[in-house]
This record gives structure tokens, C-alpha cells and sequence, in this order.
């Protein structure tokens, strides 16, 4: 509906006119506006109404622990804290703080919604104000149409206050199908921010866990380094008194060298880990750092999984499709409105006079109302073209929800079963670094005996250092597959 209404004040100079006597008009377009909103309230809304599409959904996850109840599926929002390390807290903390793709996720946030805000505007009427001032001199040969005669020259001014007001009923609900369409869009960048957050954090914890494992590979390392100096000064005393051979010696170095470069390679790959975690907080690289710490053999926490159907309220990625889906369903409805008609209502009000002096008296005031349609009659196929198109992208947001579903369950899936496969690892790789111990502590004793070469020696202690380095390489993949099953769950976001 559109609405106009205007206040004009004429000042002329050599005449002067009666202001038309409309009292009553004014109230008429009361009541026209008043009905239009009445019927932008009650009017239907033509296109489908929202359901959520029906698929089949698991009863439970096959890789879960079948010993632990599958209801419990509550995770702390901050769930990082279930490590229980304040250094992962803190990096956390840096990075929800500084991390740039996190501040342009917040910022579309914003967009999105100051958007659907614009959208929700349409729902109430325009107002404008756009006075104008003209001073203007009429023709002296003009003739007038009442008379017939030439009527004399005079100047006059004109000055001109009008209020336009500007309204659409919405009857067919075009407006608040787009209103839907917007304010779904909004929420739907809003659960893209969370997944967003979600996965700055789990990558924080991921970096930060890397870091530590390689901390302990180079505490390995280290430890062995020094050992094997040891060990070159030991057998290279040995030869100089004849009690061995040169290649003892030649073995003993080079095995030093191959440690010394894995060493060396360690501490490289942590300088690149560390570079990438600053990026992730949001810091320069060359003003950040994280102290060394390394990894402990220590268990992850066990996230509870829960049940299938948790993941469409706590998936943000999933919430996020279905809000698509939902923003799709709308613009159905606002290309169906586009095939009805649209109500519109013209009117002014407010007061006219040839003088400021009795601009606000009752004569002065003026009023009218005209309602008008406009109705689509012939568009060469466009309205049904682009009825077609809305429907289809329907069914491209439909199958990219039911994709999304489909990804969730596998997430949780293969972080169940990485979970449990990897702390099986490591229950047999420290039974192996225990083997592997006892293993070199018999080589060396059988080596100064006489029983052995110095290639048994050698063996024991590659066999124990590479037993070491896959144990701290399994911990670090078990702490990520830990973060990933969180992850995979929705972390701790919830529906509020």
C-alpha cells in the first residue's frame, strides 16, 4: 500500500484562495492505512510453509562404546578445559580474541543481520520529508480556461512541506516470505561463525598438541644424542686400545649423524608448527612463542558421543544447511507472490493555504485517498521462470542438508573409530618401548661380554629409539582424534 501525504504552504502575492473545506477526508485515510496494515496482519501467505524434511537416522553411532550410556552427551561449552592445561587456554582465549577469519565471520554476522533488519522495515510504512521553496512569475498573455480571457501577470511564492508515506499491503505475504527469507540467511550466517569458532579452536588444540609431541620427540632425540656421544667416546677409547675394530666406531658415528639430522629435522618442523599457530591466534610470527613442554603418555579425555539425532541441534554446520534450506522454501513463496496483484494506496493530508498566518486553521486542511492494484498481465514467461528456479534451488539446499547430515555422521564415525584405534596403538607401543628397553639393556651386557657384535647394540637402540618416537607421534594423534570427535559433535555449541 502506498500512502502520500503532503503539507503544503502557498504564499502568493495578488490573490489569494479559500482553502477547501475537506474535514472528514483526513480521518478516511486513517481508516484506509489502518486497513491496509490490518490486512498486511491478517493476509495469507501464499507459497509452502516450512517442514523439516523426513530421513532415516541412526538409532546410535555403530563405533561407540557400547558399555557407556548413549544419552549422555553433554559437552561444556568451553570444552578445550576438559584437558585441563591453561596453556591450551590461554592460546584458545588469543585466538577467539585476534584470529582475522573469526572477525570476518563476526562482521557477516553483522551484515546479515542489519539486512534482515532492512527486510523487517518493509513491514511498516515509509516516512519522507522533502520541503521545497519555488518563487515563480506568470505569463501575462496566458489565457484562462475559465474566462477565456488573458489573465494579468503576478509573482507568487510557493512553499511546499510534504510528508510522503510510503506502504505495501501485503496481502499475499510477499514481503514477509522475504522477511523470512533474510532473517533464516541471517541465522544461517550465524551457525557459520560458530562453525567458524569451532574450528579455530579444535585447530588451536590440534597445533598446540603437535607442538608438545614434538617437544617430546626432541626430548627423545636429545636424550639419545647424548647417549650415543657416549657411546662414540667409549668405542673410540676401545680402539685406540685394540680392543675392538674401526668399523664399531664407523657404526657408532653414523648412527650419531642420523640422530643428530632427525634431531635437527624436529626442530625445524616445530619452528613451521609454531609460525602456523601464531597465524591461528592472530599474532605476528616473530613476536610469538610457546614454551616447550613435552607431550606426557597421559589418556585423552573421552567425549560422550550421544545419539544420532543430537546432531541436528548440536552440529552448527548442519544447523546452518537447514537454515539455507529454510531461506530457499521462502523465496518459493515470494516468487509465487509475484502472480497476484499488488494493493497500493495513494493519499494526502496535511493543510494548504495562501498565507503562514492561518496555515494551521480547520479550513486549511486537505485529505484524499485513492486505492489502486497492479496486477501482472503478461511477462513472457518470467514469473514462471522464476517460480521454476526457486524450486529448484529448494531441491539443491535439500540435498546439501541432507549431505551435511550425512558428512556429520561420518565425522563422528571416523573420530569414534580413530579414537579407539589409536589408544590401542599406544597401549601396545608402550609395551613395546618397554620390550625394546629390556632388549638394549641385554645387548649391551651380552656386547661387553664378548657374546655379541656391536651390531646387536646398534639395532637395540634403533629399535627403541623409533619404538619412543611412534609412541609420542600416536599420543599426538590420539589428543587430535580426541579434539576431532569433540568437534564432530558441535563442540559445546548448543541451540541457545
Amino acid at each position: 500500500m502506498n500512502a502520500f501525504m503532503a503539507v503544503v504552504i502557498s504564499k502568493r502575492s495578488g490573490s489569494s484562495r479559500r482553502a477547501p473545506n475537506r474535514f472528514g477526508v483526513d480521518r478516511c485515510l486513517l481508516a484506509g492505512l489502518a486497513a491496509g496494515l490490518l490486512f498486511s496482519l491478517i493476509g495469507c501467505e501464499v507459497g509452502p510453509d516450512y517442514h523439516r524434511p523426513a530421513m532415516e537416522r541412526p538409532a546410535r553411532f555403530k563405533s561407540q562404546d557400547a558399555t557407556r550410556p548413549a544419552a549422555n552427551a553433554a559437552i561444556t561449552p568451553q570444552w578445550w578445559t576438559l584437558f585441563h592445561d591453561p596453556a591450551l587456554d590461554h592460546l584458545v582465549a588469543i585466538a577467539n580474541t585476534y584470529n582475522q577469519d573469526l572477525r570476518a565471520a563476526i562482521a557477516r554476522v553483522d551484515e546479515a543481520r542489519a539486512l534482515a533488519r532492512i527486510a523487517g522495515s518493509y513491514l511498516f510504512p515509509t516516512v519522507t520529508l522533502d520541503p521545497t521553496f519555488t518563487r515563480a512569475q506568470t505569463s501575462g498573455n496566458r489565457v484562462s480556461p475559465i474566462t477565456g480571457q488573458k489573465t494579468p501577470a503576478f509573482t507568487y511564492n510557493d512553499w511546499l512541506v510534504p510528508f510522503d508515506l510510503r506502504y505495501e499491503v501485503d496481502i499475499w505475504g510477499r514481503v514477509r516470505r522475504q522477511l523470512e527469507t533474510v532473517a533464516a540467511q541471517a541465522r544461517a550466517t550465524a551457525f557459520d561463525q560458530s562453525v567458524i569458532r569451532l574450528t579455530v579452536d579444535t585447530d588451536v588444540a590440534v597445533y598446540y598438541f603437535t607442538l608438545r609431541s614434538l617437544d617430546a620427540q626432541r626430548q627423545i632425540l636429545g636424550q639419545n644424542v647424548a647417549a650415543y656421544r657416549e657411546q662414540v667416546r667409549i668405542v673410540t677409547a676401545q680402539l685406540k686400545n685394540g680392543l675392538i675394530s674401526t668399523i664399531d666406531v664407523s657404526q657408532a658415528q653414523a648412527q650419531l649423524n642420523a640422530t643428530l639430522a632427525q634431531w635437527r629435522d624436529i626442530e625445524r618442523a616445530r619452528a613451521d608448527e609454531e609460525h602456523a599457530l601464531a597465524t591461528l591466534c592472530g599474532r605476528p610470527a616473530p613476536l610469538f612463542s610457546v614454551a616447550a613442554d613435552p607431550l606426557l603418555f597421559t589418556a585423552p579425555p573421552q567425549a560422550p558421543p550421544g545419539l544420532p539425532a543430537q546432531l541436528l541441534n548440536r552440529r552448527a554446520d548442519v544447523a546452518e544447511a537447514e537454515q539455507n534450506l529454510i531461506a530457499a522454501n521462502a523465496q518459493i513463496g515470494v516468487a509465487t507472490a509475484d502472480f497476484y496483484p499488488v494493493f497500493t494506496l495513494t493519499g494526502s493530508a496535511g493543510f494548504e493555504s495562501a498565507s503562514v498566518q492561518n496555515i494551521f486553521d480547520w479550513r486549511s486542511k486537505i485529505a484524499s485517498i485513492g486505492p489502486s492494484f497492479s496486477a501482472p498481465i503478461f511477462e513472457g514467461g518470467r514469473l514462471a521462470n522464476n517460480l521454476e528456479y526457486t524450486k529448484a534451488r529448494f531441491r539443491e539446499a535439500l540435498a546439501a542438508y541432507v549431505k551435511q547430515l550425512l558428512i556429520a555422521y561420518g565425522d563422528v564415525e571416523n573420530a569414534l573409530t580413530d579414537l579407539h584405534a589409536l589408544t590401542d596403538e599406544a597401549r601396545m607401543l608402550t609395551a613395546a618401548v618397554d620390550s625394546s628397553k629390556n632388549y638394549l639393556r641385554i645387548a649391551r651386557v651380552q656386547y661387553f661380554r664378548g657374546l655379541v657384535s656391536y651390531l646387536t647394540v646398534i639395532d637395540a637402540e634403533r629399535t627403541l629409539l623409533a619404538n619412543q618416537l611412534s609412541l609420542s607421534q600416536t599420543m599426538n594423534q590420539q589428543m587430535s582424534a580426541s579434539v576431532h570427535l569433540i568437534q564432530a559433535l558441535g563442540g559445546g555449541w548448543t541451540p541457545q
